[in-house]
């Protein structure tokens, strides 16, 4: 691939505003790092996909642009046919298959980082000492991020093949490691 990462966060910089949703589109490719890593990919490459996966959102928060207008952006500006393929599949309602590995991966951790990062938040030590355990508890409490989508959790863990205390392990173990890029 030719883009660079530097590259990729100035086109997010110009689509994406909201320092919520830039800390979002950091800890999804942060994720997104931490599970190349894993599981034989490329750790720069699953990156740019994670932090671009949500670049048009800002703009277009309809499901019915979201993420297509992004894609449509993503494919001028040259970026890779896969790579596009895995942020239409993000979400479950553009119905495209997530059939590779990277584009499972972005499924399973898009909604998972950010309640990682809501739980976080809600703690004194913010991603230290963080257990899969306490983000299980927020999980089952349907008030706390109410706009995390814990359906989309389970089945991304279900879709990897990794048990679910696991996968939540992961990401706050991939999450720490951003933890100064994230605030947290």
């Amino acid at each position: 691939m030719e883009k660079t990462r530097a590259e990729a966060f100035a086109l997010l910089g110009e689509y994406t505003k909201s320092p919520q949703l830039i800390k979002h589109a950091l800890a999804v490719e942060a994720s997104m790092r931490h599970y190349a890593g894993l599981r034989g990919g490329d750790a720069e490459y699953w990156g740019i996909t994670g932090l671009l996966h949500d670049m048009d959102y800002e703009i277009y928060q309809s499901l019915d642009d979201h993420p297509y207008k992004g894609v449509e952006i993503l494919r001028r500006e040259g970026y890779p046919e896969d790579m596009l393929q895995a942020i239409l599949g993000h979400g479950n309602h553009t119905g495209v298959a997530r059939t590779t590995d990277m584009a499972k991966t972005l499924f399973a951790v898009d909604e998972l980082s950010g309640l990682v990062v809501a739980v976080a938040l809600v703690r004194p030590d913010r991603l230290d000492g963080l257990e899969a355990k306490s983000v299980r508890k927020k999980m089952k409490d349907k008030a706390f991020a109410r706009g995390v989508n814990r359906e989309d959790i389970v089945q991304g863990a279900e879709e990897l093949g990794v048990p679910l205390d696991e996968h939540i392990q992961n990401v706050i173990t991939a999450l720490q490691k951003a933890k100064d890029d994230l605030d947290l």
